[in-house]
C-alpha cells in the first residue's frame, strides 16, 4: 500500500469480522463530514478515466485521496477533535479473511447475458471459472444489460444475491440492470466491460467502449466486416485500452493449441506447406425482404436488438447469428490458430480463391490454407486444424493433439525451441492485463488479423472468384467490386 493511502487503525486486529473507523465528525457550525471509508477513490495501479474519457492526474478531483494523517489533521481541526460514535465497516472492504478489496477489483459491466454472455457472468463450460466473472474475487459486476427486460433482471438478482451471501446484505455495491448499454458506458466507476450481444452488435460496441475509457472483451467475431474490425482496432489504440477477443483457444484447454502452434513453428514438421481450418469464410448480410410482423413481447426493445441493422418489423427471432452467413460464428477461433501456427498475427493472406464452394487461401510464404477437413482426419474440427510440411504433420482441436509420425509431438517441447505467449485462463489474462496494462494473448491486433482471414472468405465466396488482397494497405488493389463488401450500410446513429 502506498504512503497516501488511507490506512486501517493501528488497534485494528486482524481477526476481528469488523473494523472501528471514525464515522462522523462534527464541523464547529454543527454540519456533519461523513466518512468516505469504503466509498473514497483509492489508487488502483490503472489508470482511472474522468467523465471526459481523460486519464486522472492531479488536477482531476475525483482522483484525490487523503494520507491517513492528513484525513485525521483535517477531522480534528474541523470537530475540535472530538469523534462521533464509530461506524462498522466490514473486514471484506480491506481485503481480510483472504478476500480482495474493493480498490482491487476490477469493477464491470455485461452487455448481453444470454447464453454466451450469461455463461460468462455466471459460469458456463466456455468459462473455465466455477460462478464465472461474478464468483471471482477479484473482479466487482456493477452492471449487467440485455433487450430482455426478464433475462437483465435475474441476472442482477443472481449477483446481487451472490455478493450478499458472500459480503453481507448491504457491503457491496449493487449490480443494476440496464436496456441500453449506453448508460453503463456512462459509469465512471466501470473499469471494464465484456461484450457478449449478437455478432452484429460486436464492434460498434467495443468501438464505443473504447472511446468511453473501458476496457474491452469482446466475444467473436470480433467483427463482421474487415472495416469494422479496422475500426476497433484504431478506437483501441488511440485510446490506450486493454481489448481481449473471446477466441479463448490460445489460452485454454490444457494448453493443446499453444504446443501445436510451437511444434509447427520450431519446425517439427518441417516447412509448413498446407493448412486445412476445418473451415471457411463468413460474413454477415442484411435481408432484403421481411415476412408478416408480429407482436413485440413485452419486455424486448426490439429497436436495441437491431442496432445498427436496417429496422424492419419484428418476425420472432432474436438470435444472435440470425444475420451470419457462412462459418462466422465459429470461423475466427480456427483462424485465430490458423494465424498463429503460420506466424501470421501481423499480416494476411495475398489471395482468395474458391475450392469448390468453400473459401481457400494463399499467404506471401507460400502456404496454403484450405476451409476444409484434411481427408480422414477427425481431430480439427471443432475449433481446431491439421498443419501438413515436408516432414510430417500435427492436427490439434480442443480434445485432442495429435501427429503423424506421432514421435512428432511426443518429445516435450525443448527450450531451444519456439515458446510463444503462455496463459492458462483468458480471463485470468485479461483481468492482469487491466491491472498491469500489458497486452492480452489476444489482443486487438491479433482479433483484427484473424477476423480479416475469415472476413476476407466471405468476401471470396459472395463474388464466388478469386481476389488479390494486400495486407499491409487492407484493399483489394483494381478491384471495386471487392473494395465494395469490406464494409455494409448501418442504421444511424450506429456509425462508426
Amino acid at each position: 500500500m502506498r504512503s497516501d493511502q488511507v490506512k486501517v487503525p493501528p488497534a485494528a486486529r486482524s481477526d476481528s469480522h469488523f473494523v472501528l473507523c471514525g464515522a462522523d465528525l462534527r464541523s464547529a457550525g454543527g454540519g456533519d463530514l461523513r466518512s468516505r471509508a469504503e466509498s473514497e477513490t483509492l489508487p488502483t495501479g490503472r489508470p482511472e478515466v474522468c467523465p471526459t474519457g481523460v486519464t486522472q492526474n492531479e488536477n482531476c478531483s475525483a482522483a484525490r485521496s487523503l494520507s491517513r494523517r492528513g484525513f485525521l489533521k483535517h477531522a480534528a481541526l474541523v470537530s475540535g477533535g472530538t469523534f462521533a460514535l464509530p461506524a462498522l465497516i466490514p473486514a471484506t472492504a480491506l481485503g481480510r479473511g483472504g478476500a480482495v478489496p474493493p480498490s482491487e477489483r476490477v469493477a464491470m459491466g455485461f452487455i448481453g447475458i444470454g447464453g454466451q454472455g450469461g455463461g460468462h457472468l455466471l459460469g458456463g463450460a466456455w468459462t473455465y471459472v466455477a460462478g464465472g466473472y461474478a464468483g471471482r474475487a477479484d473482479v466487482q459486476v456493477l452492471a449487467v444489460c440485455d433487450v430482455w427486460r426478464d433475462r437483465r433482471e435475474r441476472a442482477a438478482k443472481q449477483v446481487n444475491d451472490n455478493y450478499a451471501q458472500k459480503f453481507g446484505d448491504g457491503n457491496f455495491p449493487a449490480c443494476r440492470a440496464y436496456t441500453d448499454f449506453r448508460q453503463i458506458l456512462e459509469r465512471s466507476d466501470v473499469d471494464a466491460v465484456l461484450i457478449a450481444s449478437p455478432a452484429h452488435w460486436h464492434a460498434t460496441m467495443s468501438v464505443m467502449a473504447a472511446m468511453a475509457g473501458k476496457d474491452i472483451y469482446c466475444e467473436k467475431p470480433t467483427a463482421v466486416t474487415v472495416r469494422e474490425s479496422q475500426a476497433v482496432l484504431q478506437a483501441v489504440r488511440r485510446y490506450g485500452r486493454v481489448y481481449q477477443a473471446g477466441t479463448q483457444q490460445r489460452s485454454e484447454y490444457g494448453g493443446k493449441f499453444r504446443l501445436a502452434c510451437e511444434f509447427v513453428r520450431s519446425g517439427r514438421i518441417g516447412r509448413l506447406e498446407t493448412i486445412y481450418a476445418y473451415r471457411d469464410g463468413g460474413a454477415v448480410f442484411w435481408p432484403p425482404r421481411f415476412g408478416p410482423a408480429k407482436p413485440v413481447p413485452e419486455g424486448l426493445d426490439w429497436d436495441l436488438y437491431l442496432g445498427p441493422a436496417p429496422w424492419f418489423p419484428y418476425d420472432g427471432n432474436t438470435g444472435a447469428h440470425r444475420f451470419d452467413i457462412g462459418e462466422l460464428n465459429w470461423g475466427q477461433h480456427h483462424y485465430d490458430i490458423v494465424q498463429w501456427a503460420a506466424g501470421a498475427d501481423e499480416t494476411g493472406p495475398v489471395e482468395i480463391f474458391m475450392d469448390g464452394d468453400r473459401s481457400a487461401y494463399k499467404y506471401d510464404t507460400g502456404v496454403t490454407v484450405f476451409g476444409k477437413a484434411y481427408p480422414n482426419e477427425p481431430i480439427g474440427g471443432e475449433g481446431g486444424a491439421c498443419f501438413v510440411g515436408t516432414k510430417g504433420r500435427i492436427a490439434v482441436d480442443r480434445n485432442a493433439l495429435v501427429s503423424d509420425p506421432p514421435e512428432i509431438a511426443r518429445e516435450p517441447l525443448l527450450p531451444k525451441e519456439v515458446h510463444l505467449y503462455r496463459s492458462n485462463s483468458h480471463s485470468g489474462n485479461f483481468l492482469e492485463c487491466v491491472r498491469t496494462r500489458k497486452k492480452p494473448i489476444c489482443d486487438a491486433d491479433i482479433a483484427h488479423r484473424a477476423a480479416s482471414a475469415l472476413l476476407l472468405g466471405g468476401i471470396a465466396k459472395q463474388l464466388n472468384r478469386t481476389v488479390k488482397w494486400d495486407p499491409k494497405a487492407e484493399v483489394f488493389p483494381n478491384d471495386d467490386e471487392a473494395n465494395r463488401l469490406l464494409s455494409i450500410a448501418k442504421r444511424p446513429p450506429w456509425l462508426i
